[in-house]
Order: C-alpha cells, then structure tokens, then sequence
C-alpha cells in the first residue's frame, strides 16, 4: 500500500484509500482559503489523486493528499467531515468546461508568447553574431533591478525587469571608469556616468553582487561586465535582450578617445524668483543643475531628477541634480528661463 509520511505532522496518509468524493467541496487552508470541487478521480500505482477546479478563479490543479479539517497541520487541502458539502454534477460538468477553455487560453498565450520570444532571440543571435567583436572579453550591460525583499522577515532579494547592453570591452577586468564611459548610453543609466564613490560597489567575496555601478543591488539600474568565456554561450545567454527593440545602446564614441568638450552645450546662469541656478552640460548625455534647489526639489525628482552632493562643478565638490540631456528644454521651461 502507498503511503506518504509528513515530517513535520506525524501524519501517515495512506494514498490508497480514497478521502473524497467526486463533486464533493473541499478548501485549502493557508494561502487564500479558496474552496474547490473535485471534478474527477484517477487511480494509479501511486494511489488516488484528485482532480481540482478552484471555485474563484476556475484553475485545476491536482493533489494527492486530502484530510480532514479535524486533522488540520499547517497549508494544505482539507474538507469539513463535519460538513460535507457537494455541488450538483450538471454544475461541476460546466465550471469543467469553463476552466478547460481557460487553461487552453492560457496555453495558447504561453505559446505564442513562446514563438514570440524564439523570434526575438534569432533576431538578437544573428545581430551578435554579426557585431559582437571577436576579441571583446566581455559585454558591458545595464540591469534594472526591483527590490522583493520583506524587511519583516529579513528576507532580502531583487530580480531583474530589464537588461540593455551598453557596449562590448577588451578585458574581463571590472573597472569602474569604463563602466562610467558607457553608462551615457542609455538616458535611464545617465547618471552613473557621473562620479560618485557610493556607487561603486565591490562585492567579490560569498554571497556577494560582484562589481557593479549603482546606487543599490536591489533597486533602480546597474551596471556591470559580463565576462565572455564561450561566445556561442554568451551569444546564446543575450539573444534575446540583442533582439529586442529597446534592447542595445552602444554608440560610435565609445570606441574612441575623442573628447567630447566641444560638442557641451553653453553653461546657462539665471534666476527665478529670487531663486539661482546654473544648468551645465555634465556629459555627453546627461546636464547638471546647481543652485538654490532645495525648495523645488520635489519638483526636480518629478521630472526625473537624480540628485548628487559629490558632483564636480568648478573643480570643486558641489550638491547637484543630473538629469537627461534631453530635460534641457524642458528644465528651462518650468524653471521659467525661456522668458
């Protein structure tokens, strides 16, 4: 006879003998406290199992062991021998077929998403292919980062909603300056081209994020390398990122040393409403603020703001807002400069 032991209950349950019946209403306890019908039971060399439509949201799924709520221990499925609740079979024959066309639907979606996903990836392999340079030792990418950590818990965790790459490197070596030189690429990683200490983050020892560029490792963007030991693997690994649209953004002037001093737009002083500030072109991509920003600083992170007290401005360290070279207009339209 098949049997399952719970560990942590000290519970036997014997899989051959059958605990519900078809049609009958049992509910989980737990997770949510839903409540479903058995719509069918199969039998195998393992024992029963029981066939679930959850009543709320119509999903089938299978369980094998089903106890009584006398004997209830922790999250699982229970029924009330107390009492025992059936649905008729006409009801639970079109709640079946109501759940079949959502879960076709819902195979149905996962497999174009799949088909969509399998066309991406060929169009980002044989853009690599293609461009990846044959002596680059690395690819330099951007991560977006989203913080699913539960601080009552000290649980600690992020995952990444995006990545872009940013350029291709000659060296596998983690340097925090190249990382910078790239970082202008790409209008949400601006930022970090600006020197700040507190971004550069080393983390080469158990448990750690490695190098990276960023104000965290669970939130907001990053940069780091992404070393290449096998370029049919990291072909492989990036395919789908190279395939997106959003998905690359190297420019020409990476691979050089030009400087890009004269192409800076003039440095524009003003004043408004008592209030002085300087708008500065900071880098290739990104313009600086300074000034009397403390009362609109509200407004500056509205428009996208990221605000530095360790930026460079007259050769020397000053509190500033870096934003997009493409906020420039804008910037001097709200602060009312256009006047």
């Amino acid at each position: 006879m098949t049997k399952l032991y719970s560990l942590f209950a000290g519970i036997t349950t014997y899989t051959e003998v059958k605990a519900v019946a078809e049609n009958q209403i049992i509910q989980i306890e737990g997770y949510s406290y839903d409540r479903y019908v058995v719509h069918q039971i199969t039998h195998d060399k393992y024992g029963y199992h029981y066939h679930l439509i959850n009543l709320r949201t119509l999903d089938m799924q299978q369980s094998e062991i089903i106890k009584p709520l006398s004997q209830k221990f922790g999250i699982g499925m229970y029924y009330d021998e107390s009492n025992i609740e059936f649905m008729p079979e006409k009801e639970v024959a079109e709640l079946y077929v109501k759940a079949k066309a959502k879960e076709d639907a819902e195979q149905e979606k996962e497999r174009q998403e799949n088909e969509r996903r399998k066309a991406v990836r060929e169009i980002g392999r044989k853009w690599l292919n293609e461009n990846l340079p044959q002596d680059a030792k690395a690819i330099i990418v951007a991560r977006l980062k989203a913080d699913e950590s539960d601080s009552q818990t000290d649980y600690y965790a992020s995952r990444v909603t995006r990545t872009v790459i940013l350029g291709f490197s000659k060296h596998k070596r983690d340097i925090f300056s190249e990382m910078r030189k790239y970082a202008s690429n790409f209008e949400e990683t601006a930022h970090l081209a600006i020197y700040n200490e507190d971004y550069e983050h080393r983390e080469k020892y158990s448990m750690g994020a490695g190098y990276y560029l960023g104000e965290s490792k669970y939130s907001g963007w990053i940069i780091e390398k992404s070393p290449i030991y096998d370029r049919k693997n990291k072909i492989d690994e990036f395919a789908y990122v190279a395939g997106c649209s959003d998905g690359i953004y190297i420019t020409n002037s990476n691979g050089n040393n030009t400087s890009i001093e004269n192409e800076k737009e003039p440095t524009l002083q003003f004043e408004s409403d008592n209030l002085s500030f300087e708008i500065v072109a900071y880098s290739e991509k990104a313009i600086a603020l300074f000034g009397d920003t403390k009362e609109i600083k509200d407004l500056l992170k509205a428009m996208g703001g990221k605000f530095n007290p360790r930026l460079t401005h007259n050769e020397e360290k000053q509190a500033g807002w870096i934003f997009s070279k493409t906020k420039r207009e804008e910037l001097q339209t709200i602060l009312n400069l256009n006047k």
